[in-house]
């Protein structure tokens, strides 16, 4: 992190910015403030930045607004950070009420975003939306906003939760960080599988079941019952009802088909007895129908033959009716064929009257314009003349539209006149005015010029005195490295000589307990690898304890660190103090802060002079800008003399034109109000006189027509046989009369037709002195053979539908029962898988879940971590354990795996975390988060974090124990890493000299950093 910018959130009421850049040269920084002022806020501040969000509970809580922040402030934080290589800026909003722009009350502001990345000297954006921005930066990261809480900001007081935590409590925490969903979404899955395949496969076989129950409906045999099918006893039968013995149970599914095929061969016996009798039956049957069906012909010519001679009787009678219809129908169709003409005579009769009356109306209309019985030719002459005058009138159009032109130039000319001459009136007072500005200008603009003369001496005098000041500072922070360094060079020695002597005595005292280190591998009766005895009365033993090879290696190895250590104490040390030389020759002993009283002076200097500079360019452009005025203002008066003297003389030629076209317009007018009046007039007047002379002409055309209609119309009608064209369409029928009759005449044709056929029929003819057959005797012996077929038939067809059915039944029998067994088989496997991965299966020695097991596993990783610092912290009297065994509180089957216990090295005994004290729970706490930190780092994809959050719990320490997690601390800066601490314990205030002090006060909290 680069710098961090918060306005108006959680306790700041303003805007404060942090520089990280200098706290984390440091390396190692403090965050201390009073509790509540906002230690804990600032970290809330990085992580609502990155992720939109608070760590831990502080999250859920509504409104990261500040309550002291002025009403209408926004709040905001912006960091700078660099992830992977890229320079970020976030720039983050919550959602929060902002007072309305208008009226009383508050609306809802949006969450906002902006991400931007700083490229080619500038920063570019790359985001404002929530969503997307969350997506860049959590894959850059490779975190979750939970994962980056953990591994960045060690949370206060988690830890030892954590630490204390059951095992259900630990594995939500664990699950959060390592994201083993997929694990517990195995154990779903698999359990999910085993009760589908256990349905599939109940389902399955409840289908072969429910086949085999029709089997049975179908046989009328007792249904099957499979031993695995019945769900539990008998209910025992109600008193008086009668005990029914049990089926023979079936041992497994597999043996219904083939007791489904016993009852088929069954029923196909009796099916093939019944066909054979429905055999012999039939024959029966259609011997007596054969008689009946002949006794039924005769008896039906018999009827046939005494039914015609009755309708050819009535025929006979009708004939007078049949020949009046026939000459009806003739005469119809001749008045059919004058029709036509008939209808055109009286269209032409109507056409002719309709033409009167209009040629009457039509010369009514002109009567006052040229008499009421004006003949066609005067009518005619009388509209000539009138479109004459309209062709002239046309003509004078061109001078009505002039004189319109000329009004409205002439009165645009007047306007233009009215706008000219105030405007050229403002143009000569300009033109006497402007002279005396313009040298006004220019002798400020010369005075200015020659006092930012002295800029370029006084931005040399700047970057000397900046340069001076720069070198004075890093002078002085080159002594205070130096000195530390100096203390810690001191130090590495001493430890470097502790750890030489250290070795050296290990490796003496071993050299001495070598005898020692023989005699343990003597036994009795076995020769001595030295002299050669197989009795050893007195073996050596090794005094003040034995020095293993081991010890002796890791004392050389600590050494050997130490020595390092010092070699690279001693490098620093020599890299400042040439450093150190290097400034002290350039600027010598000369103070930072008169250096910065120098560097003021400077700037002053050169501000006055930029200053003036400024001052020049801005009358040198004032002083351009005023004699383009003046010469402005001196042709603008020209141009508008000239269009004034030329709009005066056109305005007096268009008023003489004016006149002229007035009055040549007053003539050709005459008594109408406009020309345009008079020529519409004189327009509907021809158009009048024209339609009456069409009027005229068509009503002596109809008249003509209707003469040649009537002369037709007689012609035709005698033509047929009519006396005139009334009797032709008296005769006349429409098509509905016509077919009625012509239905009436086809009756009587086809009903002859029908009784010659009749008579001629040679059967009828036999039939005639036929004795009549005994009928009711026949149908009483068919009715008895079809009884007895029906019986029969009835029976057979039931065999053969229950054998049918049978067949049907046995084919989807062995479908069912194949498909069963996959599905069995599948729910087998599915069941075991289940039970192993849930922990509930004997299978499972461990009695581990799936999730569990891989979690207990990442958590063997976080406590080997730990341990590497708690042995620091502790003085190596304390180390983590992982147990899979279960605590008192965890009885959920499968939910082992996740146990905890801390090895006492003084004892030797394991100890429950709950039983260590507060500062021992603290070390073991920050041991197990640091642990963790490094292992969902890794897991991460190896994201490195270079600013790392340590918050509280230091004050329960005592001065030796935080003189090692101090030491702990320290290390993790390995690498370029800065580390912060958020306590408000005073003693760090000294230990830690970089600081970010944050201050509480009524109006809100401040922060200010000091190096």
């Amino acid at each position: 992190m680069h710098r961090l910018e918060v306005t108006a959130f959680g306790p700041f009421a303003g805007t404060e910015e942090i520089d990280f850049d200098a706290l984390s040269d440091a390396g190692l920084f403090l965050i201390q403030g009073q509790t509540g002022a906002g230690k804990t806020s600032v970290l809330d501040a990085v992580c609502f930045a990155l992720y939109g969000q608070v760590p831990g509970a502080r999250n859920a809580a509504k409104g990261l607004r500040s309550d002291h922040a002025a009403a209408g402030s926004a709040p905001r934080v912006v960091l700078e950070v660099t992830i992977r290589g890229r320079r970020l800026r976030v720039s983050r909003s919550p959602a929060w009420d902002r007072p309305k722009l208008r009226g009383s009350g508050t609306t809802q502001e949006k969450a906002k975003v902006l991400l931007e990345e700083f490229e080619h000297g500038g920063w570019a954006g790359l985001s404002t939306r929530l969503d997307e921005a969350g997506d860049q930066i959590g894959q850059l990261l490779g975190m979750t906003a939970a994962q980056f809480c953990q591994v960045a900001m060690l949370p206060q007081g988690e830890f030892a939760s954590f630490l204390r935590a059951g095992a259900e409590e630990r594995r939500k925490v664990l699950e959060r960080l390592f994201a083993a969903e997929v694990y517990t979404q195995v154990e779903k899955w698999l359990a999910d599988r085993r009760a589908a395949t256990g349905r599939d496969a109940a389902a399955l076989r409840a289908a072969a079941e429910s086949i085999a129950d029709r089997v049975a409906e179908t046989t009328g045999a007792p249904p099957p019952r499979t031993a695995v099918s019945v769900p539990g006893p008998v209910p025992r039968p109600r008193r008086g009802e009668p005990v029914e013995p049990d089926p023979e149970p079936f041992d497994d599914v597999e043996a219904l088909p083939a007791w489904a095929a016993e009852l088929a061969g069954q029923h196909q016996a009796v099916r093939d007895s019944a066909e054979e009798l429905l055999g012999r039956v039939a024959g029966e049957v259609d011997a007596a129908r054969a008689a009946y069906d002949e006794g039924r012909a005769l008896a039906e010519a018999n009827r046939r033959h005494a039914d015609a001679l009755r309708r050819r009787e009535i025929l006979q009678e009708s004939a007078a009716e049949r020949s009046r219809l026939t000459a009806r129908l003739d005469a119809a169709a001749r008045a059919d064929r004058v029709l036509p003409v008939i209808r055109n005579l009286t269209d032409r009769t109507h056409h002719a009257k309709s033409a009167h009356d209009r040629a009457g109306v039509a010369r009514s209309r002109v009567g006052a314009l040229v008499g009421p019985s004006a003949a066609e030719d005067v009518l005619a002459k009388a509209e000539r003349a009138r479109r004459d005058d309209i062709a002239a009138l046309d003509g004078k159009r061109a001078a009505a539209a002039r004189l319109t032109e000329v009004t409205a130039e002439h009165h645009r000319l007047a306007e233009e006149l009215e706008r000219l001459e105030p405007e050229e009136a403002r143009a000569a007072a300009a033109v006497d005015e402007l002279p005396a500005m313009v040298e006004e200008q220019r002798s400020a603009y010369e005075a200015a010029r020659l006092a930012a003369a002295a800029r370029p001496g006084a931005k040399a005098a700047v970057d000397d005195a900046r340069r001076r000041f720069g070198l004075a500072q890093r002078r002085d922070q080159v002594l205070a490295k130096l000195g530390r360094a100096e203390d810690e060079q001191r130090a590495a020695v001493d430890a470097a000589q502790a750890a030489r002597d250290r070795f050296q005595g290990l490796r003496q005292a071993r050299l001495d307990g070598m005898a020692a280190t023989l005699a343990d591998d003597l036994r009795p009766g076995e020769p001595c690898a030295v002299c050669g005895s197989t009795e050893h009365p007195r073996p050596a033993a090794a005094p003040g304890g034995e020095i293993g090879e081991e010890d002796e290696a890791a004392a050389e190895k600590d050494y050997e660190q130490a020595q390092a250590r010092r070699e690279d104490a001693s490098a620093a040390v020599e890299s400042l103090r040439a450093e150190r030389d290097a400034t002290l020759e350039d600027v010598g002993e000369t103070g930072a802060g008169e250096l910065a009283a120098e560097l003021a002076d400077a700037e002053r200097a050169l501000a006055a002079a930029g200053a003036a500079a400024a001052e020049a360019e801005r009358l040198e452009a004032a002083l351009h800008r005023a004699e383009r005025e003046l010469e402005q203002a001196r042709e603008r008066r020209g141009e508008l003399v000239q269009a004034l003297t030329a709009n005066r003389v056109r305005a007096g030629e268009l008023a003489d034109e004016q006149d002229r076209l007035r009055a040549e317009l007053a003539a050709a007018r005459g008594d109408d109000p406009s020309l345009e009046a008079r020529m519409r007039r004189l327009r509907g007047e021809a158009d009048a006189l024209a339609e009456a002379v069409r009027a005229l002409q068509d009503a002596d055309r109809a008249a003509g027509e209707l003469s040649a209609a009537r002369a037709e119309a007689r012609a035709a009608s005698a033509n047929e046989g009519f006396r005139d064209p009334d009797d032709a369409a008296a005769a006349a029928l429409d098509d509905e009369d016509q077919a009625v009759l012509r239905d009436q005449v086809r009756r009587f044709d086809d009903e002859e037709a029908a009784i010659r056929s009749a008579l001629d029929d040679p059967a009828v003819k036999a039939a005639a002195g036929a004795p009549a057959p005994g009928l009711p005797g026949l149908e009483a012996a068919v009715e008895l053979a079809e009884s007895a077929r029906e019986a029969v038939g009835t029976a057979a067809a039931q065999a053969r539908r229950r054998c049918d059915r049978l067949a049907e039944l046995r084919a989807e029998l062995a479908a069912a029962v194949r498909a069963w067994r996959p599905a069995a088989e599948r729910h087998r496997v599915a069941e075991r898988l289940a039970g192993l991965a849930s922990g509930k299966s004997a299978a499972n020695r461990l009695g581990m879940s799936l999730s569990a097991y891989v979690l207990a596993a990442r958590l063997e990783q976080v406590v080997a971590a730990a341990n590497e610092r708690l042995d620091r912290m502790s003085a190596g009297r304390y180390a983590l354990k992982h147990t899979t065994d279960k605590s008192a509180g965890d009885r959920t089957r499968g939910a082992g795996g996740l146990g905890l216990l801390v090895i006492d090295g003084w004892t030797g005994r394991h100890r429950d975390p709950v039983t260590l004290s507060g500062g021992e729970s603290f070390i073991t706490s920050l041991a197990l988060a640091l642990g963790l930190a490094d292992v969902v780092t890794a897991e991460a994809g190896g994201t490195e974090i270079n600013t790392l959050f340590v918050d509280e719990g230091f004050g329960t320490l005592d001065e030796e124990t935080l003189d090692e997690v101090m030491d702990v601390l320290d290390g993790l800066r390995d690498g370029g890493r800065a580390v912060g601490v958020v306590s408000h314990v005073a003693e760090l205030r000294t230990r830690i000299p970089a600081q970010l002090r944050v201050t509480k006060a009524r109006a809100g909290s401040t922060a200010a950093v000091v190096v």
